[in-house]
């Protein structure tokens, strides 16, 4: 499992568990906040849900400046001993939710599509469980919920929770994302990147049209257009490390009305993905100079717009160890498999350029289910025993994280 140590399973001595009046309640809340989604910086009910179930629990939450997302620490914090954070993310995506269940969104064209719904409530239970352990004086060292807005609107709610100073205090940081690949009760681990760099490129293209009949006296945007989408990649392809997974795919090109008419601009948009992080880097000169190189051949003039998305996630070996420790503590080392880099992207990678921390791969599927729902798909749901699943994961990660280790 990626260099990292194993423990025998231990839950008998290892509190924080879900009773099952907990478990029922967790699950209400994650249908609840799936029947109303709400859009990155306009997840006000959901902050709101938040903040009144973490008073009921005695807990002191501050909701983040501009109104939307919170944190909350339980414990006492030892000033000679940094927090251990614990990360959800709250956003919907814009798509309509095609499911026929009970707890289907309400909200037209919004669905929790990516599993954020899961996300904060995992993390709401484990705040629940780790506060009453507190209470307990079971609570080692004090721990940090972060719940932020905005993980879907490029360059992420992260950079803006950072600002705001929510890793003041905090020395690890850990997180989850529903795999739908993976069975619940199950988490995936990678050591290193297990996400992708992701940017956003948008390419206009000019020059004098004119007819279809006459090419050779205009600059033929057509052509260029179709030159640029397919040449450009092919062109970065050799220009960086093959191992660095740098690719451009288009999502849209627009150029025209006529079929007679040869136009005067074009639009390409499109994704840059990347796996490595020093590639990531240089990715914004190298694609502008392959996409003013292929325009430039076919006389068109070309304006890029590169957006700076997020870096990998990149994890931490000794934060991925905790996640791997926890997991077997709870359910032993079978309930954790590895897992391979996705081409997505993710802006937890934000708080790893500040600290060092993990996220870890949620198994959502149901046991013995051959479908995939995958992500981002107006179909996708999860096997709520992954709550269960996540729950203990992040309560014995907090105890661990306290716990001298050898």
């Amino acid at each position: 499992m990626n260099q990292l140590k194993s423990r025998e399973p231990g839950s008998a001595t290892l509190p924080g568990t879900l009773s099952a009046t907990l478990r029922a309640e967790l699950i209400d809340f994650r249908r609840d906040l799936h029947m109303h989604p709400e859009l990155g910086n306009q997840e006000f009910r959901t902050t709101a849900a938040l903040k009144a179930r973490l008073e009921v629990a005695g807990l002191a939450p501050k909701v983040l400046p501009a109104g939307t997302g919170l944190i909350c620490d339980i414990g006492t914090r030892d000033r000679d001993r940094p927090m251990l954070a614990i990360r959800a993310d709250l956003d919907a995506l814009p798509i309509p939710d095609v499911k026929t269940v009970a707890y289907r969104s309400t909200v037209a064209n919004r669905a929790h599509a990516c599993g954020h719904d899961v996300h904060t409530t995992t993390v709401l239970g484990a705040g629940l469980v780790l506060a009453e352990l507190d209470r307990q004086g079971l609570l080692p060292n004090a721990v940090r919920l972060i719940f932020q807005p905005a993980e879907e609107v490029l360059p992420g709610g992260a950079a803006d929770a950072i600002e705001a100073g929510v890793l003041e205090g905090v020395g690890r940081i850990i997180a989850v994302h529903c795999d739908p690949r993976v069975d619940a009760g199950r988490i995936g681990l990678r050591v290193g990147a297990i996400t992708s760099a992701c940017d956003r490129l948008e390419v206009t293209l000019d020059g004098p049209g004119g007819h279809t009949a006459r090419p050779h006296l205009t600059t033929d945007l057509v052509t260029a257009a179709a030159r640029v989408a397919t040449d450009v990649p092919a062109v970065l392809a050799r220009r960086v490390d093959a191992r660095s997974g740098l690719s451009v795919t288009w999502g849209r090109i627009e150029a025209g009305h006529a079929p007679n008419v040869i136009p005067q601009h074009a639009e390409l948009s499109g994704t840059v993905r990347c796996l490595d992080l020093p590639a990531w880097r240089e990715a914004p000169d190298l694609v502008h100079a392959a996409i003013d190189e292929v325009a430039a051949l076919h006389r068109a003039k070309s304006t890029v717009t590169y957006v700076r998305g997020v870096p990998p996630v990149v994890n931490d070996p000794a934060v991925t160890e905790l996640l791997h420790d926890a997991m077997a503590a709870r359910r032993g080392p079978y309930a954790i498999e590895d897992t391979e880099q996705s081409l997505g992207g993710e802006d937890f990678s934000w708080y790893l350029e500040h600290v060092p921390g993990a996220m870890a791969r949620l198994g959502v599927r149901t046991p013995g289910d051959s479908r995939v729902r995958d992500l981002h798909a107006g179909d996708f749901d999860v096997d709520e025993r992954c709550i269960d699943a996540g729950v203990e994961l992040f309560t014995a990660a907090a105890l661990l994280d306290a716990t001298p280790r050898g």
